[in-house]
């Protein structure tokens, strides 16, 4: 990262996180893969953890098109499901605990899969974990009028990062914090130095998302249409 992209204090050291799954509802669909990292402030790993789940349950064909791993592969090379989700929860827990802040690109989807996952296996959810970081959410609210898409590939496009294979939990992960180092880089002075009030400006901020694209929906396609704003996750 050149001088021009120094990452302010609060983003030097970053955990991120993702997930890969077998669909998209958050209550119901099942983890497959799940990666949390740890990057300095040049954007380096300097740990990483990785798992590769049986679900339990058919993947579907669709999901398995997206991530690559297919029910026979999970079958066969993954580990029990309860096992791996409550070994993820406590890496979550100790990345918050030695107060470092967790990227999570769309961060509702996978706090939202990790807490029906816990749920399911009887484990503690993570209780109401903070500081998250959503590039998506800050994206959208530090550069509101940028035409284009907002998936993770464009936005790694506008902010100069390297996306391996997309779809990948561990490079998804990765390329997210660097996108949330450079973006903080870029827009340092959109946002606050506390983290704590940037985790809550977010909750505000996808409430007002949620409700600007309900309004737009509503008014062009369907006049019923309802967008959840509950941020970090949904339940």
């Amino acid at each position: 990262m050149n001088q021009s992209q120094i990452v302010p204090l609060w983003c030097e050291n970053i955990a991120v996180f993702d997930t890969e799954t077998t669909g998209i509802d958050v209550t119901t669909s099942r983890i497959v893969t799940a990666t949390i990292a740890v990057l300095d402030a040049q954007g380096t790993v300097t740990e990483r953890h990785d798992w590769f789940l049986n679900p339990g349950v058919e993947i579907p064909e669709q999901a398995s098109a997206v991530h690559g791993v297919t029910t026979e592969q999970a079958a066969a090379g993954g580990m029990d499901a309860a096992t791996g989700v409550m070994q993820i929860l406590d890496r979550a827990h100790d990345v918050l605990s030695r107060g470092l802040p967790l990227v999570v690109y769309n961060a509702p989807y996978d706090l939202g899969i990790m807490r029906h996952e816990a749920l399911r296996y009887g484990l503690s959810p993570l209780d109401n974990p903070t500081p998250i970081l959503d590039p998506l959410v800050i994206d959208k609210a530090v550069d509101r009028y940028r035409k284009g898409k907002r998936t993770l590939e464009a936005t790694t496009s506008e902010y100069g990062v390297t996306l391996g294979a997309a779809h990948d939990a561990g490079e998804d992960a990765i390329a997210a914090g660097r996108v949330m180092q450079r973006l903080a880089a870029r827009h340092s002075t959109k946002l606050p130095d506390d983290l704590e009030a940037l985790h809550a400006m977010q909750a505000r901020w996808a409430q007002e998302q949620a409700a600007n694209f309900q309004e737009y929906m509503r008014r062009v396609r369907d006049p019923d249409f309802v967008a959840n704003g509950s941020w970090p996750e949904h339940g």
